[in-house]
Parts: C-alpha cells; structure tokens; sequence
C-alpha cells in the first residue's frame, strides 16, 4: 500500500522541494496549507492525483487533525518571518508546531520532521528565535523520536534572502545593510528538503541537525559576493544597529498608523536582534555530513537564479560577447 505524507506549509519554499522529493519516492502527499486554490502548482511533482494540497490552519486542532488523518508520516515547514494579525511567532511556531506534535503522537504517525532555525534560544532576544525554540521543546514533549532541522538562512531560486537584496541593489544606487558583519552559512533548499526526506523516510536518527552550506561569510561579503555575479557595481554601506533599530521603529509606526494597510515586512526590532547573533553551525552539532548529505556551495547555485537582476537580465552575457567584436 502506497504510504502518505502530510507536510504542513508544503506549498512554501521549502516545502515544495521535500513535496517533489517524497512524491519521486513514491508517496501519496498531502500538502497542508491555509489557501489550497493558491497552492495548485504542487499537484504537477507526481502523477495524476498523487500530490493535493489541502486547507489547513495550523492554529486549529480539528484543521490540524483533518489533514493528517491517515498519514505515516509528517513534516511540519510552517513559520512566519514576521508577525501578522493572529498569526504571532508564539501562535505559529510554538502553539502550532506543539499542536502538530502532539496530533501526530495521538494519531500513531510512524514519522515526524520538524523544521526550526538556526539561533532557535529559549534566551535569546529575538522573540522569532525563542518561539522557536519553545516549538522544538513543545514538539520534543509529545513526540520524542522527532527529527528536528535548524537550517541557516537558506538560499534557492525563490528565496527571500539574496532575491530581496537583488532586488534592492537593482533599483537602489547604494546597498544598505544592518548586521554587515554577523555571519552566516547560507544551505541549499533542496539540502534541506533531503535532509527532510531522510527523516520522513525513517533514515535519519532522532535528534537536532544543524543544518549549513561549504559557505561562512559575513553579510557584507555575502552582498557583495551576490553584487559580483549581478554585475553591480555598488557601494555597500553598513548601517549600525541603533540607526537600524530607529528604521524598525519607523517602520512599525506606519503599519499602526495605517492599521495594518501597511505591514512591515521591510525591518522590524525583532530581526535586528536576530542580526545581532551569528548563524552558523555549532562545531559539535549534528549536520548535513551526518546525514550523508554534501552540502552545495552558492556559486553552483547563484547565478542560475540570480541572473534577473542584472542591467541586461537574460542577455547580459550576449552583450559582454558583443562588446568584444569588431568591425570588419
């Protein structure tokens, strides 16, 4: 009998990718998101009726359950990078995950991956990094053989990491950073969806993995390692912390005022706190290698996707080569 997965947030980033790999293995998947008539383009990564996505909210038992009935196995992908009406980082990241948790153990699911972040700290000063750190616990509590992933910033063809500063640096004559400094180890999304696959398919030990590419840099280095393959010349200047911290305030002020017409999703407190911690890998940690996975270097990844924000897009390379021909 075929099995099935549910993955929650399976329509996202990351969740597409473990969705295509565990449909290649030959699992029925049910991907759990909040508007399935938005999440149609799942259904193509298998056969005819193999991947469907279904309604889900995360921040409701009977939602949770009905989505999971059934399943061998679950992966929960679920998270906000910033907090929106009722979808709280407290709301989603530790309710919702212990709620998945704990339905998985009541409903006999042989499998659960969780996926976190690097940074998750009950201490910590980010609240995006301590919430996620009580939905690990939360998960660990009801379901104790989890596999939990801390990815670092994780890098691929829609990301919202290089591609929102791509962005930036197309339309803007200087890029402005807050954290330049603070490092990072930027992962694969498919190195992340492996990783995944793995303990959905009961190859991976139970445990925490920490998971980041061959890559540490600081975030300037990053940028302009990201401005090196768009071929833009542009200065970078890093901003301090107060001066960032003064922008989130400003920004936080016009979402209030404009009653939420205006969400800021640009700088927020929260993740100046975040920048102000390195994201990397602890050295005793369990990672890819321990999953047999080899982690993927940006530059074999970057300019696949990142070509857009050049001057001439898809013909940039076209014209470099015409400027090197002469006239007969």
């Amino acid at each position: 009998m075929t099995k099935l997965v549910t993955i929650y947030g399976g329509a996202g980033f990351v969740g597409r990718y473990i969705a295509r790999r565990m449909a290649k293995e030959g699992w029925r998947v049910r991907v759990a998101v909040r508007r399935p008539n938005e999440s149609l383009h799942v259904k193509p990564y298998g056969a005819v009726g193999q991947v469907e996505p279904v309604f889900c909210n995360v921040r409701d038992d009977a939602s949770v359950r009905a989505a999971m009935v059934g399943a061998d196995a679950v992966v929960n992908c679920v998270g906000v990078l910033t907090e929106r009406g009722k979808n709280s980082f407290e709301a989603v990241q530790a309710e919702g995950a212990g709620r998945i948790a704990r339905i998985a153990a009541e409903e006999g699911v042989g499998q659960l991956v969780h996926l976190s972040a690097l940074g998750a700290d009950a201490n910590a000063a980010s609240s995006y990094s301590r919430t996620k750190a009580e939905g690990e616990a939360r998960v660990l509590e009801a379901f104790p053989s989890a596999v939990i992933l801390r990815p670092s910033v994780i890098f691929g063809p829609e990301d919202q990491f290089f591609n929102r500063f791509g962005k930036m640096a197309e339309k803007n004559p200087v890029l402005m950073l807050v954290g330049g400094n603070t490092k990072f180890q930027p992962v694969y999304v498919d190195d992340v969806a492996q990783a995944a696959v793995k303990g959905a398919l009961g190859q991976a030990e139970p445990g925490v993995y920490e998971l980041g590419g061959p890559d540490v840099d600081t975030l300037k280095g990053l940028m302009a390692d990201m401005l090196r393959i768009i071929h833009r010349n542009r200065p970078i200047v890093n901003l301090p912390f107060w001066v960032g911290s003064l922008m989130a305030m400003g920004f936080s002020a016009l979402q209030t005022l404009s009653l939420g017409l205006f969400h800021n999703g640009i700088l927020t407190r929260d993740q100046i706190a975040n920048l102000k911690v390195d994201n990397v890998v602890s050295k005793d940690a369990k990672s890819l290698a321990d999953l047999g996975i080899k982690p993927t270097a940006l530059q074999a990844v970057l300019p696949d996707y990142m070509w857009v924000y050049r001057d001439g897009g898809q013909y940039d390379a076209i014209r470099e080569s015409a400027k090197n021909l002469r006239e007969i």
